[in-house]
């Protein structure tokens, strides 16, 4: 896909969508449920957002889209619009792409400072200046991650914690964190 210019609308097929970036959003089943059925409904509204990665379009934005509309028969492409992006902007762009609709979580956006500092090599400083907020920010998005270990990040990551009311997190209940870990048995 080289020829394919920034801000450029194509469709792309399903199956030739990365999600190297996935990994920065939470699962949300019930959003994916009501977007399937708005996907049906009145079709695609706005194109999901893409940077390529070795000729791959990979998601940015629009994430709940594609698995929506890999859940619809009827579905097998989605209109993507390219923004040239090197990593560590794609990141930043998680963040700032999602300040309209559902904002990004606490957890979502520590995921990505997260990568930022410690997979990017940023300092803190730096990436609060590329996500366009305070250093104490940046600090504070860095502790929360970092305050827990292995396994609870990747049960984070697999959505098997949900956020209840007044920001408290709990657990999901045994038979539904069975679904949350596909790629290890349902282990949980």
């Amino acid at each position: 896909m080289p020829d394919w210019d920034a801000g450029e609308v194509r469709r792309v097929p399903l199956s030739a969508f990365g999600e190297r970036y996935r990994r920065y959003r939470l699962p949300d089943a019930a959003a994916e449920s009501a977007l399937a059925r708005s996907l049906s409904r009145y079709g695609q509204i706005a194109p999901v957002v893409v940077c390529l990665r070795e000729e791959t379009p990979e998601i940015v934005d629009g994430f709940k889209r594609l698995a929506a509309a890999r859940t619809l028969p009827r579905w097998a492409e989605l209109t993507a619009r390219l923004m040239v992006a090197d990593e560590r902007t794609a990141k930043a762009a998680i963040y700032g792409l999602n300040h309209t609709g559902r904002h990004t979580q606490e957890l979502e956006e520590a995921w990505i400072v997260f990568a930022l500092v410690r997979e990017d090599g940023l300092t803190q400083v730096e990436a609060a200046e590329l996500l366009g907020r305070h250093k104490s920010w940046v600090c504070r998005r860095l502790a929360l991650l970092e305050r827990l270990d292995e396994a609870a990040r990747d049960e984070l990551r697999w959505g098997c914690w949900v956020r209840r009311p007044r920001g408290r997190w709990c657990r999901c209940p045994r038979a539904t964190r069975s679904k949350c870990w596909p790629a290890r048995g349902g282990k949980g």
